[in-house]
């Protein structure tokens, strides 16, 4: 069939793809204000529900403490008030500072005293090293116990002279020494003077002999024997105090050297040792380890 050439075909151009981008829809940016909003609501809910939070608080402590002081009226008409404090154990501690750290007294409510409180208040005194509370009803007692510290040293200072306990700490209170004790000298003695002990309690008839722990330059121990004035002074170095004081043992032992007139005995040196005698007319060579050694 022949074309019609009066008919035009109509030919639809393709449009242009649409690109998705194009169909995007931006809102104006908000969300920092609306963050800071909710920020602000949130802090204002939690500020109104904390002061309900206290308010409640405060009343129901409030009932609570009135509950509580209703019982102990009732209890006082009951007989539960303290009839006897019995303290065990004190020596040392003044009776001043002991009535003032328990500030208990007859015709007190028993169920108002606070034995944890009363425990700590006790181990505050400067000669409690531990305290034990308790409480016994009908008869209504409070029983103390008390551990107190032990002098173990005198620690002069500045022309001062304090007590040390067990664990080479200063005891804060005024003393009279009962019995011999060591006197230890020197700044930083009380701290170092446990880790000496260990070493020269080895030997118990050395010990015993010790009078004087003197720290030297807050790096070792000069140790005087028998006598302040006039005993043996003995050098300890400043490392290996341990195997230095064995070989004064060992010589001591097998060479009798502490039982010589000595006044100094220096063991700071590796191999060899050093001594002094006392100056008496005609003193001997002091043999030892097979060898002699002078009077210096």
């Amino acid at each position: 069939m022949a074309e019609n050439p009066d008919i035009k075909a109509e030919v639809q151009t393709p449009k242009a793809a649409t690109n998705p981008a194009d169909n995007k829809v931006y809102l104006p940016r908000q969300w920092p204000q609306r963050l800071l909003g909710s920020l602000f609501v949130l802090a204002l809910m939690a500020a109104a529900a904390s002061v309900t939070v206290t308010i409640k608080e405060s009343l129901v402590s409030k009932q609570f403490e009135s509950w509580q002081q209703d019982f102990y009226d009732f209890t006082d008409k009951l007989g539960f008030t303290v009839d006897e404090i019995v303290v065990q154990g004190r020596r040392r501690t003044s009776k001043q500072e002991l009535m003032q750290a328990i500030a208990v007294s007859r015709e007190d409510n028993i169920f108002e005293v606070d034995v944890y409180a009363l425990q700590q208040r006790l181990e505050q005194l400067p000669w409690v090293r531990k305290a034990a509370v308790k409480k016994t009803f009908l008869p209504n007692v409070i029983n103390i116990t008390l551990q107190e510290k032990k002098v173990q040293s005198l620690w002069q200072i500045s022309e001062k002279f304090h007590p040390i306990d067990e664990d080479g700490k200063v005891i804060e209170a005024d003393y009279v020494p009962d019995k011999p004790l060591l006197l230890i000298v020197g700044a930083g003695a009380p701290e170092n003077i446990n880790s000496l002990l260990k070493i020269i309690q080895q030997d118990k008839g050395i010990y015993q002999r010790v009078k004087v722990a003197n720290f030297i330059s807050k790096r070792r121990w000069n140790l005087v024997l028998d006598d302040i004035r006039d005993g043996i002074t003995i050098k300890l170095p400043e490392e290996d105090v341990e195997k230095a004081w064995k070989k004064l043992i060992k010589l001591n032992t097998t060479k009798g050297i502490l039982k010589r007139k000595l006044t100094i005995l220096d063991l700071r040196f590796k191999g060899k040792i050093g001594i002094k005698l006392r100056k008496t007319p005609g003193n001997p060579d002091v043999k030892l380890n097979g060898g002699r050694e002078r009077n210096t």
